[in-house]
């Protein structure tokens, strides 16, 4: 698979979410077959793995790590050939007794520690905590960059006065924001200051929780257990209804590329902007190694000016939006 980087780090121009292995879409599979999803990433050329410290059955705090630990155990055998990404959330309450850096530290050292590694490739604070001033996150992030405890850090669904007050301290290398066909307000503002910087763009929901799939319908049922599918505002069986065409559009472009959808979502993105690295996720081996195959398909200019033109034409329903802090989501506690 062809690489780009993000900041200094080269990783595979497709990464893999793995937050779906633990928590999200419902009951999780058996950790061996995860291992085995992981792996089998890996040998289709994936470099570039993605956790959180939250990730675990229902975000219940008693899980804290599941995803780290599985991750870990999966990538042991090829550790240095890859990149791995964690991120972690600041509690108002630790910060305040311990102060920023031994909080950065702390959560740090136990994500190390499940991860099987001493160092992570890509920190990123998991959403910013208005009680902490971004600039404090930074340099803290730079002492953890200078002690070669991680090689880079990144913030999550910031705006560019967030990514460019870190940015000043310590350099960003990467930013996690939702990003898809259907969630797009990042192209505005935060891709091309992104691309300015060297900032590496690394979307997660690309495939918009599987709407753009078109595996989704009105008629599907989500599992009543930890499937945050059932909170986002695109998948509501209305706003379901109302996106088809943009459904419709996808599976024609696919039908006419010999594609699937979902790497007909990628693929565009990937064309679009040379600095993103999309992070699909799913709990399924079958639908990563399909994600991952987006890497194959690739779209002329005027297959792009084509596409873009008839996304423009159509309507949106339903909006997550990307600028969310601890404790100001619509999707409370889902990533």
């Amino acid at each position: 698979m062809r690489t780009r980087h993000l900041g200094t780090l080269e990783v595979s121009e497709i990464g893999m979410g793995c937050m779906g292995l633990s928590h999200g879409y419902g009951h999780i599979p058996p950790e061996t077959e995860s291992v085995a999803a992981i792996r089998a990433a890996h040998d289709a050329g994936c470099t570039f793995f993605d956790t959180a410290e939250a990730y675990g059955p229902n975000l219940d705090p008693a899980n804290r790590g599941h995803n780290e630990h599985i991750v870990g155990k999966a990538v042991a055998p090829f550790r240095d050939d890859v990149v791995l990404a964690t991120k972690l959330h600041l509690p108002t309450e630790e910060v305040r007794a311990d102060g920023v850096v031994a909080t950065l530290r702390h959560h740090l050292v136990a994500s190390l520690a499940r991860l099987g590694t001493d160092c992570v490739d890509l920190y990123y604070l998991h959403r910013v905590n208005p009680e902490v001033p971004v600039e404090e996150v930074a340099d803290g992030m730079g002492r953890l960059i200078q002690e070669g405890l991680i090689r880079g850090w990144g913030l999550s669904q910031v705006d560019v006065p967030v990514i460019r007050a870190a940015h000043e301290v310590t350099p960003v290398t990467a930013v996690q924001n939702i990003y898809s066909m259907v969630e797009r307000g990042i192209e505005a503002e935060v891709l091309p200051y992104c691309a300015e910087q060297g900032i590496g763009v690394v979307p997660f929901s690309p495939i918009a929780s599987g709407l753009l799939s078109g595996k989704v319908t009105t008629a599907t049922q989500f599992e009543t257990h930890d499937d945050v599918r059932s909170l986002v505002p695109q998948l509501r069986p209305e706003n379901l209804a109302a996106n088809r065409p943009i459904v419709d559009l996808l599976a024609r472009f696919a039908a006419d590329k010999g594609a699937t959808s979902a790497q007909i979502s990628l693929a565009w993105m990937l064309a679009k902007w040379p600095h993103v690295v999309p992070i699909p996720g799913s709990k399924r081996k079958e639908r990563i190694l399909e994600n991952l195959g987006a890497a194959d398909v690739s779209l002329t200019g005027a297959e792009l000016d084509r596409l873009e033109a008839a996304l423009d034409a159509v309507e949106v329903h339903g909006h997550r939006g990307f600028d969310e802090s601890e404790g100001r989501s619509f999707l409370r506690g889902s990533r």
